[in-house]
This record gives structure tokens, C-alpha cells and sequence, in this order.
């Protein structure tokens, strides 16, 4: 059966197998996430269960949430969430108010892991396209090590063409890792081992789904 949750980054720690081997992983905290639409062909023309994440305390709702946000929940009659998402193409048919949880996922599961990636602010070649840099020192061009060399061309086109790799904002973008493994679920904790690296800093938003 395909799968999905929402979750949040916790950080990464390491486990060892029955086996021995040392396994190095992502936590994540994930749902519960409560089924706060459905949608269906007839009425929106696709498919999908619209999900909520993160609990807002009713005292902060006002504050935090507009008041087209706050009668969409009060509509499916579940606690205001700081996040919504969709997810399509699921095996299993929800109702509103019906919830996500990690008992869906085992050990052994392989899935994709939906983030946002690191920002890194503005960024030159050498650090975001791994130039090597023009290099030459010893030809009189010191202050020339990481720079991205010529960009233009000849007096024909006389101009820069477009998608050349140059310096500029990176990270900041959303990024997916596939045929990732989980290691382990916790119930009693909402909490998911995934093995390897997942994108994005802590505390950051991710889509768990099973492939």
C-alpha cells in the first residue's frame, strides 16, 4: 500500500543492525496528521487528502492563522494546523478526520523524502558549480583563484546566453531523495529512523512517502 505523512527533522543520530553494522540516520517526528479535506473527481477534478501538521494552540490561533484558514478547519471540525498538504494517488480511501500516522510504514520501507534544502545565501562558482578556478598564480593573476573566467563571447552574438553556470543564491529549493530505507518506527513517539541524509536544516518541514 502506498503511504504518505508529514514530518518534522529532528536531527541525525546512528544505530546499530543485528548484524553490526553501524547505520548512520535521520529522525524525524512525524505525524499525526489529521485528514482535514478529501477531494474527488466530481467536485475538484483530481483525486487527493489534504493533511495537516503541527498542532496551533487555540489561544494562538487567531493570531497566527487568518480566518479563511480558521472555517476551513472548524469545517472538517479539527484543531487548527500551521501546515497543509496534499497527497495524491494513495491506496487507501480517508474520511475527514481520519489520521496519518507511522504504524503505516515498517522497517525495511523504502520511500522519497520531500524538503527544502539548506540556503546558503549567494554563492560564487567554485562553491556552487564546483569550478576548480582559473588558477595561474604564478602567471601574475592573484586575485584571480575562484573566479568563474570568461563569460561572453566573440563580437557575434555579442551577448551571454542563457543558463550559463554562474554565481548566485543556492539552496533555498525544494528537493526530494528517493529509495531511501527506514531503519525504524517508534508509535509511541511518532518517530521514523531513515537511513542516510535527508534534505533540508532541523526543525524543517518534510513529505515522507512510500514508494
Amino acid at each position: 500500500m502506498k503511504a504518505a505523512i508529514m514530518g518534522k527533522k529532528l536531527g541525525m543520530t546512528s544505530l546499530f543492525k543485528e548484524n553490526g553494522v553501524h547505520v548512520p540516520c535521520t529522525v524525524v517526528e512525524a505525524g499525526p496528521c489529521p485528514v482535514v479535506q478529501v477531494k474527488d473527481m466530481a467536485k475538484d477534478g483530481y483525486k487527493a487528502v489534504q493533511v495537516g501538521f503541527q498542532k496551533v494552540e487555540p489561544k494562538q490561533a487567531k493570531k497566527r492563522l487568518n480566518k479563511p484558514i480558521i472555517g476551513h478547519f472548524d469545517k472538517a471540525n479539527t484543531q487548527p494546523m500551521k501546515h497543509l498538504c496534499e497527497f495524491r494517488d494513495l491506496d487507501k480511501e480517508f474520511n475527514i478526520g481520519e489520521e496519518l500516522r507511522v504504524e503505516q510504514f515498517a522497517k525495511g520501507d523504502k520511500v522519497r523524502v520531500t524538503g527544502t534544502s539548506k540556503g546558503h545565501g549567494f554563492q560564487g562558482v567554485v562553491k556552487r558549480h564546483h569550478f576548480g578556478g582559473v588558477g595561474m598564480i604564478t602567471h601574475g593573476q592573484s586575485d584571480r583563484v575562484r573566479a568563474p573566467g570568461s563569460i561572453g563571447s566573440s563580437s557575434y552574438p555579442s551577448r551571454v546566453f542563457k543558463g550559463l553556470k554562474m554565481g548566485g543564491r543556492m539552496g533555498g529549493k525544494t528537493a526530494s531523495v528517493r529509495n531511501l530505507e527506514i531503519v525504524d518506527v517508534i508509535p509511541e513517539q511518532n518517530i521514523i529512523m531513515i537511513k542516510g541524509s535527508v534534505p533540508g536544516p532541523m526543525n524543517s518541514l518534510l513529505k515522507i512517502v512510500k514508494l
